[in-house]
């Protein structure tokens, strides 16, 4: 038992010594492992030293690529601010009696903030009162009642057309009474030349006889009670209030309408929605002087298929700057009535108007 267990200590110290050696063995033959293992990472680092020294000369070119890249780019996104250059300094040349306008590129309203649309309008509405400082309603008319009956005339045609029209008709039926009473065949005849004269005879015997019936022959001066009478509507009314008693209204006709969303004043498309969105833009005792102020502009240079840009004294604040005719002589062709040395709208003009060069309409059949 005794030599066993010294067997088994001396077999024991035996495979002690012999695993020592072992373990000295495997680690001489672990550290090659790990100068390769080292050896190796060292090597990328190497490269990437190396690739690093060399990266700095290809920046250069590729830094000069990129910037040729985007010369180009750059000259593109400039080039619209330059072309605008030429345009408004001769725009208001070719309008008689009319200082240059500046030499300011057209204006371009996209985010334009509430304050500054209030600003450009109200600007171009002073410009535009410089223009035109004799502008009045081209109706011809010698009462309330004479105004309320022609502007009903004036859907579908021309205030030249009915200012033909209406001298034969107050003639013959001068206060609403008398219209009231009066033959629907004879006053189509009248009113054929204006067009829908079968509705419009209609119209203005029916608001003669609400006249007559409700409130003495006498026009109403209230909006109210304006709208109630047949055939008319709140633009008529606005005219009426607004020329006939100094109730200030905006005219929101169809040269109002393109106008004011040519200058982006709003981008509403309903008569009473641009009625409100642009009264907010101008105090209550500018609306009826600005109504006329648009209009004429209107019907004068900024025309609905082309419009006369060349000759327009308001170009640099206008967006549509360009839709029409740039060109300044070919432009001040397009000129209509006073400005364009041809006759006005009505027969019998204010002295005003008479004063500044313009020049009365013929009458109905004087060629």
């Amino acid at each position: 038992m005794k030599d066993a267990g010294k067997g088994a200590d001396t077999g024991a110290a035996a495979s002690g010594k012999k695993a020592a050696p072992a373990k000295r063995t495997g680690a001489k033959k672990a550290a090659p492992a790990k100068k390769a293992a080292s050896a190796k990472k060292t090597v990328p680092a190497k490269k990437a030293a190396s690739a690093k020294k060399t990266a700095p000369a290809k920046k250069p070119a590729s830094a000069e690529k990129a910037a040729s890249a985007r010369k180009p780019a750059a000259a593109k996104r400039q080039a619209p601010a330059k072309k605008p250059a030429v345009v408004p300094a001769k725009a208001a040349a070719a309008v008689e009696g009319v200082g240059p306008a500046k030499t300011i590129a057209p204006h371009s309203p996209r985010h334009e903030s509430h304050t500054a649309l209030v600003r450009r309008a109200r600007r171009i509405n002073r410009e535009l009162a410089e223009v035109y400082p004799y502008a009045h309603p081209e109706l011809d008319f010698e009462n309330p009642f004479q105004l309320l009956v022609a502007t009903v005339l004036s859907a579908q045609t021309t205030d030249l057309r009915v200012n033909q029209t209406t001298p034969a008709l107050f003639a013959k039926y001068p206060t609403p009474e008398d219209l009231a009473a009066a033959n629907p065949e004879e006053v189509e005849e009248i009113l054929r030349p204006t067009g829908f004269f079968r509705a419009k005879t209609r119209s203005v015997i029916g608001l003669s006889k609400a006249l007559s019936e409700d409130f003495g022959g006498e026009v109403p001066g209230r909006l109210e009670d304006l709208v109630k009478l047949p055939g008319v509507g709140r633009k008529t009314a606005f005219v009426v209030l607004g020329n006939a008693f100094g109730r200030p209204g905006i005219t929101v006709d169809t040269h109002f309408q393109r106008l004011v969303r040519r200058w982006q004043w709003t981008e509403e498309t309903d008569p009473d929605k641009i009625e409100a969105a642009v009264g907010a833009l101008f105090p209550r005792s500018d609306w009826t002087d600005l109504s006329h102020h648009v209009i004429w502009h209107g019907r004068r240079i900024c025309h609905a298929r082309k419009p006369a840009c060349g000759a327009c004294p308001i170009a640099p604040l206008c967006p549509a700057y360009g839709e029409g005719e740039t060109d300044p002589e070919k432009a001040k062709k397009l000129l209509k009535y006073e400005k364009g040395g041809l006759p006005g709208q009505r027969l019998n003009p204010p002295q005003a108007y008479l004063d500044a060069g313009g020049i009365p309409a013929p009458p109905l059949g004087a060629g």
